[in-house]
């Protein structure tokens, strides 16, 4: 009674983004007091949240698995909004900037969100079920990417430093789109079904027991189904997702701004409490990976831990796979040093995300044990960043 065109624009996903904009025009260009640094904090998340929440609109019109591959793009294009516009600042200590991001978000994606989301279906439903063919083929994909944009700059000679000399970052950037090509044609089409969620199967002999709790469950049908519908609701028609849509393109445009007026602010805060620069990007991971996660943990409440994964891994491939590339082009006018190689402390992380994932993957089921290790790892990640 209440879905009404007027209920619809007032709802907190139409006037955030609205909100948002109408900030961005009153501040952009002018030195901003800390008080109101702190109020665009706070229309900064809402767009943020407002974004996600209208790329899940459009990712459920779509259908999965193109709904994830949806979500994981939008918030790259945040991420790497922010990125650039951070470095395009001018500020100290950027050289490293698009590493310390993209590291951050690949270990909070595959060890924050995976992890969340495996410790959600175990507890929820004693095993957290999942495609080991589609998860194992997402894991790979993000480790070769790792290896080759984070991993490789550490050990060439051609230039001096953790970095690629022209024509390797030129390389890196065309096998990262290559990669994450060749992934999301494997994701959507030849071997769509990989990637779609996998539920608890049904015991396969009939007994007198089964049989009589089939009949008892013909009684309570009608309410499981509701509740099922509750956890699947209709697609949204056309015009809802193309309202969405519209809805997120200006959502994402105000991220981009807000990060904008918001870059120095930020840089300020870290600085002000002692954690070392690097730590900014792991604020950028951490902001707009947030609204995400909680869709990876509502989607594996719901018994759908395979579309979970799909956000994680998907958002740690889109992170490095469409961010390198970006990152390359934008450093055609960018000053000073690209530093992409990790350090030592990293390298050891992210190696040993790599062995415990695929030990993680491979079953293809979880319990709550593997999605605790997973957020001990992510607990030692944001620990060893803050004192590296």
């Amino acid at each position: 009674m209440s879905d009404t065109p007027r209920s619809r624009w007032l709802s907190w996903t139409v006037v955030a983004p609205l909100v948002a904009l109408v900030v961005l025009v009153l501040t952009w260009g002018r030195h901003i007091p800390v008080w109101v640094a702190v109020c665009l904090a706070a229309v900064l998340a809402g767009a943020v949240l407002a974004a996600v929440h209208h790329a899940e609109v459009v990712a459920h019109r779509v259908g999965e698995p193109f709904g994830s591959l949806v979500l994981a793009v939008a918030v790259t294009i945040i991420e790497v909004a922010l990125i650039v516009t951070l470095m395009v600042t001018g500020a100290s200590d950027t050289a490293s900037l698009a590493r310390d991001t993209v590291f951050a978000a690949v270990m909070i994606t595959t060890n924050g969100i995976v992890g969340l989301s495996l410790l959600t279906g175990a507890l929820r439903y004693g095993v957290a079920l999942f495609n080991p063919e589609g998860t194992g083929a997402a894991l790979a994909t993000v480790a070769t990417l790792s290896a080759l944009s984070l991993v490789l700059p550490r050990f060439t000679t051609s230039t001096p430093g953790p970095r690629f000399s022209g024509t390797q970052l030129t390389f890196a950037a065309l096998a990262s789109l290559a990669l994450y090509g060749m992934f999301v044609s494997t994701q959507t089409r030849r071997h769509r079904d990989f990637f779609l969620p996998v539920t608890s199967p049904v015991t396969a002999v009939p007994t007198t027991a089964t049989v009589a709790a089939a009949t008892s469950s013909t009684t309570a049908e009608s309410g499981s189904s509701a509740a099922h519908d509750e956890q699947h609701p209709t697609a949204p028609s056309a015009r809802a997702a193309l309202f969405s849509l519209g809805l997120l393109l200006l959502a994402l445009v105000d991220v981009v701004g807000l990060a904008k007026v918001e870059s120095h602010a930020i840089e300020s805060a870290v600085r002000a409490v002692g954690f070392p620069p690097s730590f900014v990007g792991v604020v950028i991971a951490l902001l707009v990976l947030a609204p995400e996660t909680l869709a990876a943990v509502r989607a594996a409440r719901q018994e759908r831990v395979q579309i979970s994964l799909n956000l994680g891994y998907g958002s740690a491939m889109a992170s490095i796979g469409l961010t390198i590339p970006a990152i390359a082009v934008a450093s055609i006018w960018l000053k000073g040093p690209l530093l992409l190689g990790l350090g030592a402390t990293q390298l050891v992380l992210l190696a040993l995300t790599v062995v415990v994932s695929t030990l993680t993957v491979v079953p293809g089921r979880a319990t709550r044990l593997q999605g605790g290790i997973h957020l001990v790892l992510l607990a030692a990640f944001v620990f060893l960043a803050i004192k590296p």
